[in-house]
């Protein structure tokens, strides 16, 4: 439950900041050059940091998951 309150309170100010940025921003990368409103390039940013940031914990919460087990399954074998 306090996960989702922080989540929300980041949410609330990170749309506070984009409104009131909201100016027109020219965006460089490597050959790629375009124009898009500061809000939507903040918004934009961080959302893909919030799904790597899911993505790397789920790929530790597997490996770790994945360790336990392997640990489990050598307990096993050995009082076998």
């Amino acid at each position: 439950m306090i996960t989702l309150i922080i989540v929300l309170i980041i949410i609330a100010v990170v749309t506070v900041f984009s409104v009131q940025n909201a100016i027109p921003v020219v965006i460089s990368f490597l050959f790629w050059k375009f124009e898009a409103s500061l809000a939507i390039v903040l918004f934009l940013s961080v959302l893909a940091g919030v799904v790597i940031g899911v993505i790397a914990a789920s790929l530790f919460r597997m490996k770790s998951s994945k360790k336990k087990q392997n640990s489990i399954d050598r307990e096993k074998a050995r009082s076998l």
